[in-house]
């Protein structure tokens, strides 16, 4: 439960950072709900997967990126100049929901 309630609250952060500016944009309803939707589970993705090899803090931003793809690749058909954005945030978010939860859970 302790996890759940730690990956719950670090997903909720991370899904209002990234959404603030999409709101401050005023971009679609549906974009903004579904990008705090991916950042919100995200958590439960990384406390729960361990890459062979790669170090602890770099899993997070690693997995976050990976399945960031194909909604870039989505994005990029129509706004080319969304992509560095999407893929920097979803690096830097990830790394720090990795972070966050390796500090909190151990």
């Amino acid at each position: 439960m302790k996890i759940f309630m730690i990956a719950a609250a670090i997903g909720t952060i991370a899904g209002i950072v990234d959404i603030l500016p999409m709101i401050k944009m005023k971009l679609d309803r549906y974009s903004v709900i579904s990008a705090f939707v991916f950042y919100f589970l995200m958590p439960f993705v990384i406390f729960n997967i361990k890459v062979p090899g790669l170090a602890w803090w770099l899993t997070g931003g690693l997995v976050t990126f990976l399945l960031a793809v194909p909604v870039i690749l989505i994005v990029a058909k129509q706004d080319r100049t969304a992509v560095p954005p999407m893929a920097i945030s979803s690096l830097v978010i990830g790394t720090l929901i990795g972070i966050a939860g390796h500090l909190m859970l151990s």
